[in-house]
């Protein structure tokens, strides 16, 4: 008697799909973070993940398509950390504080993200400009910086015009730098930014130095 082997479920097809799709894009995002978009080569991806180049032009039709997928991706990661971040029970200056060490901890944890982010400023933000999803993601944080703002100035404890961009700005500045210029600072001032002895200290210095933004004299213009 001939066994026929039984077709795959629809669901597990799916399943196999999201499955494959999520391999391709951690392959991918590694090797764009490693060799920038125009040195990662899709045969390379393909090399490394359990499918082909052919399928991988099927799920993402090409490679700028795949890059602004693994753009996407990253993305999304920090900005479901913004959206479950909750600090409505904090005070204002607790809040904000928090908000920044959730950057810090982002940035440190994914240095990957990081070189992405640098790698699409080269190329002039050309596919997070293109993307319709990235376009329409914003940033919770802004949200939850703003209403942080508006109970610290309420309260008296915040300056009253303190824009909510140049506050999500700042903050990334110094997590950012923190993990892009690492190599560099550390070549030139013999520092490692990111060495754990030297971590609670930095974690701190960045929420002190908002707060010291937040609640300082403004003089008159």
């Amino acid at each position: 008697m001939t066994s026929v082997e039984e077709p795959a479920r629809p669901g597990e097809r799916i399943r196999d799909a999201a499955r494959t799709r999520a391999e391709i894009l951690d392959v991918a995002t590694q090797e764009f973070a490693r060799a920038g978009y125009d040195g990662a080569r899709v045969d390379e991806i393909a090399a490394r993940t359990r499918t082909t180049k052919r399928m991988i032009y099927y799920y993402f039709s090409g490679k700028e398509q795949l890059f602004t997928a693994v753009l996407e991706r990253a993305y999304g990661v920090i900005r479901e950390a913004e959206q479950q971040l909750d600090v409505d029970h904090l005070d204002p200056v607790a809040a904000i504080r928090r908000l920044a060490e959730l950057t810090f901890d982002h940035h440190e944890q994914h240095p990957d993200f990081i070189r992405l982010v640098s790698i699409e400023n080269i190329h002039e933000a050309h596919h997070i400009a293109a993307s319709e999803k990235l376009g329409k993601i914003g940033s919770p944080a802004l949200d939850v910086i703003r209403r942080i703002l508006a109970s610290g100035q309420d309260s008296g404890l915040f300056t009253a015009d303190v824009d909510a961009v140049d506050l999500h700005a700042m903050i990334s500045s110094f997590c950012f730098f923190r993990v892009a210029n690492r190599h560099t600072f550390g070549a030139l001032f013999g520092r490692d930014l990111l060495d754990r002895a030297q971590r609670a200290r930095y974690r701190a210095m960045l929420g002190d130095m908002v707060i010291a933004y937040l609640t300082a004299e403004r003089t008159a213009d």
